[in-house]
């Protein structure tokens, strides 16, 4: 799970977004912690695939770790590479879930993204998955 030193974000000169495989997890060595981790941003942007305008969203993504963290500059990198890519809000969250689990691997995750009004209407979109003990 913990990327070789060459691959890793962390500590390293990025200038661009990155893709889901090159996410950074850092050991979580509290495993019997019941702990939440949470991140909140309001400068997600993706594309509609229809029109290509701009989508603006907001997401607060929360997390009950097992072994390992998700790394914030690598999050960051990651969330980037959405801003030019045409895809649909429900579809987005999904996505952040499949790719943000098979990052850290953790307990349970949330993905609650809200896309900011447009055409007079908000979506939000939320998305779970819990570990099977």
């Amino acid at each position: 799970m913990v990327q070789q030193e060459q691959d890793q974000v962390l500590g390293r000169d990025a200038r661009g977004p990155i893709t889901a495989e090159r996410l950074d997890v850092v050991p979580w060595s509290h495993g019997n912690t019941d702990a939440t981790v949470e991140f909140t941003t309001n400068e997600l942007t993706a594309t509609c695939p229809i029109t290509g305008q701009p989508d603006f969203y907001e997401l607060k993504l929360s997390y009950r770790p097992k072994g390992f963290l998700i790394e914030s500059k690598s999050l960051k990198l990651y969330l980037w590479g959405f801003r030019d890519k045409g895809i649909f809000a429900e579809d987005l969250a999904a996505t952040l879930l499949k790719d943000l689990v098979g990052a850290c691997d953790p307990q349970e995750m949330t993905v609650d993204l809200t896309q900011q009004v447009r055409g007079g209407l908000q979506i939000r979109t939320v998305v779970h998955q819990r570990r099977e003990e």
